[in-house]
């Protein structure tokens, strides 16, 4: 099966306040996205894709009324937090944090766990206390996978090694797999590699026997999991992308980078028909 997810981020936000928005008003703007690629994915009914769309919380329920009943695509969360509600135990005390029978109640279907930003904002929390542990990260999203699991969502986990953790590549990557996911349902989990290094303005992104590379250790280490590539599918790289057997599928974020850059139905729409062939 291939894979193509899309993170939506804070893509809201409009341009007058430095954001990247000029699709629709703020309340409307995961209706426009939605209704601008549901009946779009029709052409792609007969084929082995699992098409997601991960939005910030403020969006999901929009989203969710907003795609028909049978559409191809399903609504995630960017993110869960770490704890959950319970019969018979904690019932709600979860202030500012979107918990994962919180998501499934929504409508969502599956989440994004591990983002690099996610990862990053852990890190900065446990670095002011003077914690450079990063496995800590790992044990924090293992959690959060957990409760992701137990709520009944798919998981997409994001690894990848930043620039100073290049030469121990593997050592950063085996320990965000199998710290990050143990005790998980691997049958439920795709892997999304980001590599960190290469994410951002001037940036050089990896060739094709990079990711390769990487995509079989990962799958190696995993026993197989799916592996998509989650530093950015786009129009420019999918057909490398779809050449590489060990990749099964992208994340895409921004659609246009340069101009009035943002994210835009069309494009993405665009990027899918590339990447699949048609």
């Amino acid at each position: 099966m291939k894979h193509i997810y899309v993170n939506l981020k804070r893509f809201d936000v409009p341009k007058e306040l430095g954001g990247v928005n000029s699709l629709a008003p703020m309340g409307d703007w995961a209706k426009s996205i939605v209704e601008g690629i549901d009946e779009h994915l029709e052409n792609y009914r007969n084929d082995e894709i699992e098409f997601s769309f991960y939005l910030p919380e403020a969006h999901l329920l929009g989203a969710v009324a907003a795609k028909k009943e049978d559409s191809l695509f399903g609504i995630g969360s960017q993110g869960v937090y770490r704890g959950d509600t319970s019969v018979g135990g904690n019932f709600g005390a979860f202030t500012t944090n979107l918990t994962a029978n919180a998501a499934k109640s929504m409508g969502c279907t599956s989440t994004i766990i591990g983002h690099c930003e996610e990862r990053r904002a852990y890190a900065e929390v446990l670095s002011r206390v003077g914690s450079y542990d990063t496995n800590i990260v790992n044990e924090l999203l293992n959690e959060s996978v957990k409760c992701a699991q137990a709520a009944g969502l798919k998981v997409l986990y994001c690894i990848g090694e930043k620039a100073e953790e290049q030469e121990q590549w593997q050592e950063v990557l085996r320990a965000q797999l199998e710290s990050g996911l143990a005790g998980a349902d691997m049958s439920e989990i795709v892997i999304a590699y980001e590599p960190v290094w290469a994410i951002g303005p001037g940036k050089t992104p990896p060739g094709k026997a990079y990711i390769t590379k990487i995509a079989r250790f990962i799958k190696e280490v995993t026993d197989g999991a799916d592996v998509v590539y989650g530093g950015g599918l786009k129009e420019d790289n999918a057909p490398m992308l779809a050449s590489i057997d060990e990749i099964d599928g992208g994340l895409i974020a921004l659609t246009k980078f340069s101009g009035d850059i943002g994210f835009y139905p069309e494009g993405y729409l665009k990027i899918v028909e590339t990447y699949i062939g048609r």
